[in-house]
């Protein structure tokens, strides 16, 4: 992919393809289509016992899709309407699981894809950079020592993510910063932030709150409702819409440095921007579903190899893999061992491990853009 994709390849013939073709429209259609079908399979199986049938008439039953205060419940809040129990299991309790994966899926394929290009580098992701050690430590410190903040965990957590950046950003500033000075910091502030955050259970004296940081973590959807989809949806919308406006910045990021200077390019700022956006959208999906590993570094490449590195495909491709990935691999999570629910975050590694391998193996080179 470094070389199939790189900046050289940012030809004018590109320029001109816009930013849909014939194979990202296929490539969006096969994960819409996974997204469905997963969801569908999530909302199908369950302790409430009901057949495959009644879950899938619950979940297009007019009486709750053309009920406005039925939206109104779940998107504010507002008081449920009378509902049949499979409406309320399904509508209640196993679709917003299916939503909150696929913002956490979108928002973490996308913070991972501008990371790739802020650092010209095809191992970064929010984790390599220190942003999921960082807004996972505020998180955690949150739900140990400062319990009550909890409503604000979104918040806290694009703010610990933030600040974990800025440190990496300080150490990385030597007349500016360079792609390889980003990646060193970032694993070393990433070192810090995670010792941290084992040292913050010796501080909890609860093992229901020691449960929940584990799940943290690991990153897990387990017990996701419509309170998380109320709170990511808004951040998340915000974080999509600036990172499609940046497409264009990150192509031209991609063809280094002193060729973005020589456009007129204030480099730096637009570097740091951008890196704002991704830390925001990386927040949003750690603040929902805690830190799970490998997304944000993979899903990217698998896009990336499909329809290729002009960051205007790419973006748009990644706001359909990601949720496909993210709802397929949650299915795997909840019901592979039956009645034990892993955490995602488990499945992710353990698949995206294996095929990160392969790539390093399939490719010549990997590392940079």
């Amino acid at each position: 992919m470094a070389g199939s994709h790189s900046a050289g390849a940012h030809s004018p013939a590109r320029e001109q393809e816009g930013w849909f073709t014939g194979t990202l429209v296929l490539f969006c259609l096969a994960s819409a289509v996974i997204t469905v079908v997963a969801g569908l399979i999530q909302v199908s199986f369950g302790s409430y016992s009901m057949t495959i049938g009644e879950a899938w008439r619950a979940v297009v039953d007019p009486a709750v899709v053309f009920n406005r205060q039925a939206w109104n419940a779940f998107l504010f809040g507002g008081e449920l309407p009378e509902m049949t129990r499979n409406n309320i299991v399904v509508w209640n309790i196993r679709l917003p699981r299916v939503f909150v994966a696929i913002i956490a899926g979108t928002t973490l394929a996308v913070s991972g894809a501008i990371f790739q290009a802020v650092t010209r580098n095809e191992l970064a992701s929010p984790f390599v950079l220190g942003v999921s050690s960082g807004a996972g430590f505020a998180v955690l410190a949150t739900l140990v020592v400062f319990s009550g903040l909890a409503p604000f965990l979104p918040l806290i957590a694009a703010l610990g993510g933030t600040i974990a950046f800025l440190v990496v950003y300080l150490i990385a500033w030597k007349d500016g910063t360079s792609p390889v000075r980003l990646v060193l910091a970032g694993v070393i502030v990433n070192m810090v932030f995670q010792s941290l955050q084992q040292g913050l259970f010796f501080f909890a004296d609860d093992i229901g709150v020691v449960q929940t940081a584990i799940a943290w973590l690991t990153g897990s959807l387990t017990g996701t409702g419509w309170d998380e989809v109320r709170i990511a949806t808004i951040p998340a919308i915000i974080a999509i819409v600036l990172a499609m406006a940046g497409a264009r910045q990150l192509n031209v990021l991609l063809l280094g440095e002193q060729t973005a200077r020589s456009l007129g390019m204030r480099v730096e700022m637009v570097r740091f921007l951008l890196s704002g956006v991704a830390i925001l959208a990386a927040s949003v999906a750690i603040s929902v579903a805690g830190i799970v590993s490998f997304f944000g570094l993979v899903v990217p490449h698998i896009v990336r190899n499909t329809v290729g590195g002009d960051y205007r495909q790419l973006m748009v491709g990644c706001l359909f893999a990601g949720p496909a990935l993210m709802v397929a691999a949650d299915v795997g999570a909840r019901l592979a061992l039956g009645g034990v629910q892993m955490p995602v975050g488990v499945v992710t590694g353990l698949l995206g491990g294996p095929y990160f391998l392969y790539l390093m193996r399939k490719q010549r080179s990997m590392g940079e853009l």
